[in-house]
């Protein structure tokens, strides 16, 4: 009967531990599921990290070739990185602790090569600007000379017109033998044709040469023996006669003569005065 009670403590004893047992490796269980759990959770959020640093680094763009690649090196530390979480167990809490401090290395990196970018941005920008004023100075520039120049040329152009000498008071009389005026063919021995140079301050000073050129009544150019020839403003012409004055810039009163070999005859006769330059005026002469 002893042995009976003995053997039934005996087993509910051992009942007893085993329900013990059993709750604690329940718990055991459900404490390391748990525990698991938690780390598959810890290595996704790396992963999700690490997949956001990739994005990150994917959207740095500079147009500095060194720098881009050392953002290509930093692309594919990124890339192994991953692979190895993927390969990596997530109950390696050890590993797991190594990579999350990789990652934040890396993303250290990344924030020195993005203020390095905004930097060459920043720079870029302003050396656009300056390039934009430096061309929009240009253009002033140029407008201000093209201007200058337009007003120069203007004032040579006026300086040059300015500076062409005039004449006005031109006459034309008949001189007989005696070197008197008349009216008369007959009589007349030459021509003589008068005129005053205007006073221009500007004009060339010094010699300058005056040349008359004579028609008849037939309207044919008179001429002595030679036909002598000029140019005015470009123009090759013949003259009848020539006379070289010293002009200096003062009125100046000029005559020249003319004397045909051919008889003179009724009618009017016309003289052209011009210089080298241009041509002074004209006058007629009406003989009888």
């Amino acid at each position: 009967m002893g042995n009976e009670k003995n053997l039934k403590r005996l087993v509910i004893g051992m009942a007893v531990v085993a329900v013990i047992l059993a709750v604690v490796l329940a718990w055991i269980w459900v404490d390391r599921s748990g525990m698991i759990k938690e780390l598959n959770v810890e290595k996704e959020q790396l992963t999700t990290s690490m997949y956001e640093l990739r994005e990150d680094y994917g959207v740095l763009t500079t147009n500095n070739d060194s720098l881009n690649a050392e953002l290509n090196r930093e692309r594919e530390k990124v890339e192994q990185l991953i692979e190895r979480v993927q390969k990596t167990e997530a109950t390696n809490r050890a590993r797991i602790r190594e990579y999350e401090k990789e990652l934040g290395t890396l993303r250290s990196i990344m924030r020195s090569y993005i203020q390095q970018i905004d930097s060459l941005n920043t720079l870029n920008i302003t050396l656009r600007k300056d390039a934009v004023l430096a061309r929009d100075e240009a253009k002033q520039t140029m407008r201000k000379f093209q201007d200058l120049q337009s007003t120069t040329d203007e004032y040579a152009r006026k300086v040059e017109v300015g500076s062409v000498l005039k004449g006005r008071g031109f006459i034309m009389t008949a001189i007989n033998s005696s070197d008197r005026d008349t009216d008369r063919s007959s009589r007349t021995a030459k021509l003589k044709t008068c005129m005053n140079l205007i006073e221009n301050s500007i004009a060339v000073k010094g010699p300058r040469r005056i040349y008359i050129r004579v028609k008849g009544p037939d309207g044919i150019l008179m001429t002595n023996s030679q036909q002598q020839i000029f140019t005015s403003a470009g123009e090759q012409m013949i003259y009848s006669a020539v006379r070289e004055v010293d002009y200096q810039g003062s009125e100046l009163e000029v005559c020249i003569f003319f004397a045909s070999n051919q008889p003179y005859v009724k009618g009017v006769y016309n003289v052209d005065i011009y210089t080298e330059e241009s041509k002074l005026g004209s006058t007629d002469l009406l003989l009888r």
